[in-house]
C-alpha cells in the first residue's frame, strides 16, 4: 500500500473517530439536518467564539441534546431559538437578529468617535489673524530690540 493511500486511510479514520456519538443523532435525516443548522447559529457559551457544532465543551453537548430534543417533540426552528433566548439570553445566537439594544450597541463607538470630533471643532481655539499684544508687550518688544541694536 502507498504512503499516500495509507494516510488517506488514516485520516478517514480520524474523521470518523471525530465524528459526534451516532447515538446522539436523531433518526429522521430531515430533523438531524435541521438540528445541525440550529448547532451552527448558536454560540457555545463556554468558548464563545464558537457554535455548539465547533465546540467540544460538555455544555455544547448539552445544548445539542436539548435542541435535537425539541426539534424531536415537533417544535419549529423559530421556537427552538426562541426557547434558546429566552433561556440563556441573545447572546447564545452567533447572529442576533436587530433590535434597538444591540443597534445601540454596535453603533455606540460610532457615536463616541462622533461626539469626539465634534468636542475637538466646536472648543479648538478659534484663530482669526495675527495675535495682537498688549501695550505692555509692544513696550518690551521695542526694549529688546533697542538691546539688540546696540
Amino acid at each position: 500500500m502507498s504512503t499516500r493511500r495509507l494516510a488517506t486511510a488514516f485520516c478517514a479514520l480520524l474523521c470518523l473517530a471525530a465524528a459526534a456519538d451516532p447515538a446522539d443523532r436523531l433518526a429522521n435525516p430531515v430533523q438531524e439536518s435541521r438540528a445541525r443548522t440550529i448547532f451552527q447559529e448558536t454560540r457555545c457559551l463556554i468558548c464563545q467564539g464558537q457554535s455548539i457544532d465547533d465546540s467540544d465543551a460538555d455544555l455544547a453537548h448539552d445544548l445539542r441534546q436539548i435542541i435535537r430534543a425539541q426539534i424531536a417533540s415537533g417544535r419549529t426552528d423559530g421556537q427552538v431559538r426562541a426557547f434558546l433566548v429566552s433561556r440563556y439570553g441573545e447572546f447564545v445566537l452567533l447572529r442576533p437578529p436587530l433590535s434597538l439594544d444591540n443597534a445601540l450597541l454596535w453603533s455606540s463607538p460610532f457615536l463616541v468617535g462622533l461626539l469626539g470630533l465634534a468636542l475637538l471643532v466646536f472648543r479648538a481655539p478659534r484663530r482669526t489673524g495675527p495675535p495682537t499684544l498688549s501695550p505692555r508687550e509692544e513696550a518690551r518688544i521695542d526694549l529688546l530690540r533697542q538691546d539688540e541694536e546696540l
